[in-house]
């Protein structure tokens, strides 16, 4: 797939056309069919990868995944900051994200994920220990 191709497909799934997009991020008309014959600068293609919220590398072709990704070890560093973040609130020690003290928002932000997370765990625990013949 080629990169006018890609942003069509993204303006497509926003029910836009090309010449919508140029408009909104004010680029000249017919500029981004252009783009398969002549590349963009840096700078207009990541506008357009900032609108639609993917990555450069997507629209390119180089990513098959159109939003960004973590690494591994990203997640891994994630799942270390949670543990740490669960203990410190176990033992109502300060918590701190990053090496920066949360702030009110930001612990009630984190209490309604990890309830969200634990409700959606419930659930699918019930349906998979629910005999068939009492669900709904």
């Amino acid at each position: 797939m080629s990169l006018v191709e890609r942003i069509k497909s993204l303006a497509d799934s926003k029910k836009m056309t090309l010449a919508e997009l140029e408009r909104i991020l004010g680029l000249a008309n017919s500029s981004i069919r252009k783009w398969d014959a002549s590349s963009p600068s840096s700078e207009r293609l990541q506008k357009v990868a900032d609108y639609f919220q993917v990555s450069t590398d997507y629209l390119l072709g180089r990513s098959e995944q159109p939003y960004y990704t973590l690494t591994e070890k990203e997640k891994l560093d994630i799942g270390q900051e949670v543990d740490r973040l669960l203990d410190g609130m176990a033992t109502d020690a300060e918590v701190n994200f990053y090496g920066e003290p949360m702030t009110e928002e930001g612990k009630a932000a984190l209490k309604a994920a990890i309830q969200m997370a634990m409700e959606l765990n419930k659930q699918k625990a019930k349906q998979h220990f629910t005999p068939k013949k009492y669900r709904n």
